[in-house]
């Protein structure tokens, strides 16, 4: 642990004085950008970290003075990118978020952590003046989104979930038709995603990389002997870190009913399914009913046995008195009066587009107004993926009371809402 720690030091000591190609100056004596300008800095800088690095530097009024990440090979190789698209401005690196969050001239993060380390990020963010663009899912449990909620009211900051599908023009178009009532009363919602948490198997005798700080890594969740299928690309097939492909891909098309349709009032949530196969101890499949006052809605692993469904891997199908709607990603089809359309000429655009998933966070920041995938929406839209694993997990179907956010009679079940961090990375 002594020589994997100093390697660490070494790393980012020799990045400092420029072994990298980079000049690293403390930032004090870096020129300041001008008022218009967004500092942001980057937390998380493995494949979707990456994502986020092209995007907000390819924003005229964004520059990027800081990466963090705790695996020196993934900043090591993230520097090397950004030195490509930022050649007149140099970056800090650091191991530890938290001397990001020290900095008074940074004005924004964004994180693409492992999920279990989301909410505690943004919410220590918020409580230094920083906002935050963060990826899905929003937290780890219910718990914590009501920490963080509570957090960015108090600061008064600013917060977009990573849900970029949301800024499409296809979403958008679909909430119009939704909305517009052309369909009549919705009480039913199919929602769906093809493939659960794969077969892992353990690889035996790795030691932690010497690049990789794996205590900080894990964080706030349990304390585990490392191997690689724990790590980076597969960590969210743990329960210790996330709730597999269920709890990734949920937000993506769970945002389209709650965009369009507002349910209220989740009353029940019954789920089923089976363990993945090998060392993973996510779903392998999942199902799960909820039911609120105005909408019953169905999650299912494989698409349902619906027109249309068969051939998409995701998707949403919207049931109602006069017709149904079915949509992906990017398409959609209207069934009306037994006749099949991509569009309906007489429900007028009503919805302003958005100018970039991450130009819409950029403009909420100079504004001081929440962006389309807001904090207060993105939990209300999270918490029932959270509540259908709690029933997974428990194997029973589960009463839920949506004033209180607690469940019914289940002390089993509400002590699944919240997770005590490790003592070390307690930190919210």
């Amino acid at each position: 642990m002594k020589k994997r720690q100093q390697n660490r030091r070494a790393f980012l000591k020799q990045s400092s004085i420029g072994t990298l190609g980079l000049t690293i100056l403390p930032w004090s004596l870096q020129a300041v950008a001008p008022s218009d300008t967004l500092r942001v800095a980057h937390i998380g800088v493995g494949g979707m970290g990456n994502n986020h690095m092209n995007w907000f530097a390819n924003l005229p009024e964004v520059k990027i003075v800081a990466l963090c990440d705790v695996d020196q090979a993934h900043l090591t190789s993230t520097i090397g990118s950004l030195e490509k698209l930022q050649p007149d401005w140099k970056v800090d690196a650091y191991e530890d978020f938290r001397r990001i969050l020290d900095r008074k001239d940074i004005d924004a993060i964004t994180c693409a952590t492992p999920d279990h380390w989301h909410a505690t990020i943004a919410t220590l963010a918020f409580q230094a003046g920083k906002d935050v663009y963060g990826e899905k899912p929003l937290s780890y449990d219910v718990r914590e989104g009501q920490k963080m909620l509570s957090a960015l009211n108090r600061h008064n900051s600013i917060f977009q979930l990573g849900t970029q599908i949301h800024a499409g023009d296809n979403y958008h178009r679909v909430v119009e038709i939704i909305k517009s009532g052309i369909l009549g009363d919705i009480k039913t919602v199919r929602l769906w995603k093809q493939g659960g948490s794969p077969e892992l198997q353990m690889t035996k005798g790795q030691r932690v990389p010497s690049t990789l700080n794996w205590d900080m890594w894990q964080g706030p969740a349990p304390e585990r002997e490392y191997f690689p299928e724990r790590c980076h690309n597969t960590y969210r097939h743990f329960l210790d870190y996330s709730g597999g492909t269920y709890a990734d891909f949920w937000c993506h098309i769970a945002d389209i009913v709650y965009w369009s349709l507002q349910p209220k009032g989740l009353r029940s949530v019954s789920a089923k399914g089976e363990v993945a196969k090998g060392v993973s101890d996510t779903p392998g499949w999942i199902d799960v009913d909820f039911e609120f006052d105005n909408l019953k809605l169905h999650w299912t692993t494989e698409p349902p046995n619906v027109p249309g469904a068969k051939d998409r891997h995701i998707g949403a199908y919207f049931e109602g008195e006069n017709g149904t709607l079915l949509c992906d990603y990017q398409t959609r089809e209207i069934t009306i009066n037994g006749e099949t359309v991509t569009d309906l000429d007489e429900v007028s655009i009503s919805i302003p587009r958005s100018p970039g998933h991450q130009q819409n966070f950029v403009d909420a920041v100079k504004s001081r107004t929440q962006p389309e995938s807001n904090l207060e929406y993105a939990r209300e839209m999270t918490l029932p993926m959270h509540l259908g694993l709690i029933s997974w997990r428990l194997g029973e179907p589960l009463k839920w009371n949506p004033e209180k956010e607690k469940f019914v009679g289940n002390s089993k079940a509400n002590k699944l809402l919240s997770r005590k961090a490790r003592k070390a990375w307690d930190l919210i």
